[in-house]
């Protein structure tokens, strides 16, 4: 007989069944996706917020702004998921799919990948 992974009751019904209800499920899982460390949390709250900022100044999928206006925003740019390199030689630092590249006298020209 099988237990619940969250409350180790028994579980009727589908043989590949792991919880015994939704909220036993739910539970489990937010567990297991929780951040783990105040390290982790306060990262992924920067990045969060830095997403949240590019896509609030960034809605036509291209655009140019001031880093005086990033800032005055709370943008941090010390927190991104990835660079990409062109073949260019320009290089964009990316928050999953918004993005940014440094342009001349403090503007940043604001992108938004394509998925």
């Amino acid at each position: 007989m099988k237990t619940c992974l969250e409350c180790s009751e028994k579980i009727v019904g589908r043989e590949d069944k792991k919880f015994c209800s939704d909220s036993c499920r739910n539970a489990y899982n937010n567990k297991m996706n929780k951040d783990s460390t105040n390290f982790m949390r306060n990262v992924n709250n920067k990045l969060r917020k830095n997403y949240r900022i590019l896509a609030e100044l960034n809605t036509d999928g291209k655009s140019t702004v001031t880093r005086d206006k990033l800032l005055s925003r709370g943008f941090d740019f010390e927190f991104f998921t990835n660079i990409l390199a062109t073949k260019t030689g320009n290089t964009y630092y990316f928050l999953y799919d918004q993005g940014y590249r440094i342009l001349e006298k403090d503007y940043y020209m604001l992108v938004k990948k394509e998925i």
